[in-house]
């Protein structure tokens, strides 16, 4: 079967953790960011079960939503999780981990309203983001790293990767990108974080997909954005 996968055209965003589990588990797919990128949506409203947004990935009579929730469905259909139980509910977890932090990362320079400009609010974007840093960004990523010292393996998992190492390190590429004064401050207390996020950009399996144009850039019109006022060290 080869799957569509809908999202925004121009932007990684949240269709980027779908992306790197199927460019490397080998799955078919269209990515119809590129395919119709005049048309990212589809007819969403048509679709049944109706997602809320993308990305939503259409697999035969399937159409499934969310990215957790796709991943979830990946890792059980190709091998991309754990087969035992409490394996496989583990990278779920991490999964929903990755998506609230996304999420509060986004909310730094969106706190207020998401249909407003980013510099219609400022100075809330400022004191959001200025917690973001000082907390958040210390409390998620210590949980990642006691969750890797604690594995049996080099992976969340354990011996072999799953799509939740994959989706982490897309993670830590995006604050990378928006944070990078207060990630270089504090990444040497994760050297088990960063050398994950390390093994995922070494593995065979991405080498093309992360040396092509199909590898979309961060930038300002993304769920992260680097904005200097919003980092510090």
């Amino acid at each position: 079967m080869t799957y569509q996968l809908w999202y925004w055209p121009g932007i990684p965003g949240r269709g980027e953790f779908v992306r790197l589990s199927l460019e490397a588990g080998g799955i078919d797919y269209i990515d119809q960011a590129f395919e119709n990128p005049d048309s990212p949506g589809d007819d969403i409203a048509g679709r049944v079960p109706e997602p809320f947004a993308p990305p939503y990935l259409v697999a035969g009579d399937l159409v499934i939503a969310q990215v957790a929730n796709i991943l979830l469905f990946l890792g059980d259909e190709h091998g991309l999780a754990p087969k035992d139980k409490a394996g496989r509910h583990f990278a779920h977890q991490v999964e929903l981990t990755i998506t609230d932090m996304v999420a509060e990362a986004h909310d730094t320079h969106h706190p207020v309203e998401l249909m407003s400009y980013y510099k219609e609010q400022k100075p809330e974007a400022k004191r959001r983001a200025a917690d973001f840093r000082a907390n958040r960004i210390p409390k998620y990523c210590g949980w990642f790293e006691r969750a890797l010292e604690r594995s049996s393996g080099d992976w969340l998992t354990g011996d072999r990767w799953s799509y939740a190492d994959l989706s982490l390190f897309q993670l830590i590429e995006g604050l990378r990108y928006a944070f990078p004064k207060r990630m270089a401050a504090l990444e040497d207390d994760w050297p088990k974080l960063t050398g994950l996020r390390d093994r995922v950009a070494a593995l065979p399996e991405l080498k093309a997909y992360l040396a092509s144009d199909r590898r979309q850039a961060f930038s300002t019109e993304g769920v992260f954005r680097h904005y200097p006022e919003l980092d510090g060290a």
